[in-house]
């Protein structure tokens, strides 16, 4: 049973070498993907390392397959050409995964902050000692191929795998912990485990090289002994590595989740804002106002002690209208007192952050306009976004506006799904009607199932009446 097994393996050795690159591609191919997109979390500046490693570990192992393919129709030159460029790839890849962890330890103390450089150090290291001057002293060169192949797992690839899974775990635990996520955080402590087994495999066990312990403790070692070849320990090392990766991935979609429902909230609280201070403005105040002129009045036909008194009801109610105008002041929105074209911009650049959609913008010259217009106008873009975000799906969206015949033309048109019979009866597609109606405007929704939807805004420059 193990004897054939073992041919079996041997058989298939192919396929393994092929299974074991695809499994370290497909993983930095998924993390490419999501580099690309925008985040705040300390995780997505150290991924771009663990992706270079992944895409160039897969072509070092995709050459083990593909070279033997050439040796029969290549000249010895050319073949030793592939190999030597194959050693580099092998060291350069272990340098990305080493750099993946230094990444993931930052910010360093400053009498550590030299580690930051530590494998770019180590590689030119290995590129002068093992590489190029060993290839000068040797003359045999599968003797140097297998002595710099060994060398760069012990002195790269071992302690990078180390240093990456230490990373890992300590990222997981000083920054994904404190999310609540506790599904990502133990699948990124899965993923560091995978990391440790991959440098032992990867990085301790070697091919036979004429030194100690390469000449003992090897891959001929491993496979007598075990019978199952090193290749495949790394492969299984490999998947989990990737599986525990890109289903680590969805932090990102959970934190595009948190950036738009903050968005919706701060909508919410500005919607709530503008209704108290309306209330207040339209009830509050103007019921205290006509009280002060109830009791000025009382005040011009009476004397003594009950005029004293009215005397101190008016201080009192002039104090208490100038509290609730400062109340409404604390009240207006932030962007209330800036450049229409400003907040427009601000808002969509918020909008982009949060989410995959290609939101393209460009900002026109706009007439100014009073801040309790444009406060409304920048709820209403933001309102409009995230319904082209939430229920249309789009993944490009155009934003334009312009000023022309005495009207503000705003128009947001997105390639999305179109929205939904429910939708334009939902509580978004209603807070628009309400803006553009205190805007004095016309709001127009063009949606067609499976080709999009177009939003267009049409205001007066100055208010009718």
């Amino acid at each position: 049973m193990i004897a054939q097994l073992h041919d079996w393996l041997l058989l298939n050795r192919p396929l393994i070498f092929f299974v074991y690159g695809q499994v370290f591609f497909v993983m930095g191919i998924a993390i490419v993907l999501q580099s690309r997109r925008y985040s705040r979390l300390a995780l997505a500046r150290s991924l771009p390392w663990l992706a270079a490693f992944g895409v160039t570990h897969a072509f070092n192992e995709w050459a083990d397959l593909f070279i033997p393919i050439q040796s029969p129709s290549s000249p010895e030159p050319i073949i030793q050409l592939l190999r030597a460029a194959q050693l580099i790839l092998l060291a350069v890849s272990f340098a990305c995964l080493m750099q993946f962890g230094v990444e993931l330890l930052r910010p360093l103390p400053d009498r550590f902050r030299w580690v930051r450089f530590m494998p770019i150090g180590i590689l030119i290291l290995w590129l002068i000692g093992p590489f190029w001057i060993g290839l000068q002293l040797m003359d045999n060169f599968t003797v140097w191929q297998a002595t710099a192949d060994a060398l760069a797992r012990y002195f790269i690839g071992l302690p990078a795998g180390a240093l990456a899974a230490y990373g890992l775990w300590q990222h997981s635990r000083l920054r994904i912990a404190p999310l609540n996520l506790p599904r990502i955080y133990h699948t990124l402590r899965i993923a560091g485990l995978a990391l440790l087994a991959y440098a032992v495999v990867g990085g301790l066990i070697v091919p036979p090289a004429p030194f100690f312990p390469a000449n003992t403790f090897n891959v001929v070692w491993v496979a007598d002994t075990f019978v199952i070849p090193t290749q495949v320990w790394r492969s299984i090392a490999a998947t989990v590595i990737a599986i525990a990766m890109i289903r680590a991935l969805e932090v990102f979609e959970v934190e595009t989740d948190r950036m738009i429902e903050q968005m919706e909230q701060a909508q919410i609280v500005a919607i709530e804002r503008e209704h108290i201070g309306r209330d207040l403005h339209d009830g509050a105040i103007q019921r205290v106002y006509a009280a002060g002129l109830l009791a000025e009045s009382l005040r011009k036909k009476t004397d003594g002690v009950v005029g004293d008194g009215l005397d101190r009801l008016l201080l009192t109610l002039n104090e208490a209208i100038t509290d609730l105008r400062h109340f409404l002041s604390d009240l207006r929105a932030p962007e209330a007192a800036a450049d229409l074209a400003v907040v427009l911009s601000a808002v969509i650049d918020e909008a982009g952050r949060a989410t995959d959609a290609d939101i393209r913008w460009q900002p026109a010259a706009l007439v100014a306009l009073p801040p309790d217009r444009i406060t409304h106008i920048a709820s209403f873009t933001r309102e409009a976004l995230s319904n082209a975000v939430r229920h249309s799906q789009a993944n490009v969206i155009e934003v334009q506006a312009h000023c022309a015949d005495a009207h503000l033309s705003f128009t947001i048109h997105d390639n999305g799904r179109g929205l939904d019979p429910d939708a334009r009866a939902g509580y978004g597609l209603r807070n628009m009607r309400d803006r553009a109606r205190l805007l004095g405007g016309e709001l127009t929704i063009d949606s067609v199932r499976g080709k999009g939807t177009t939003i267009s805004l049409s205001v007066p420059l100055e208010r009718e009446g």
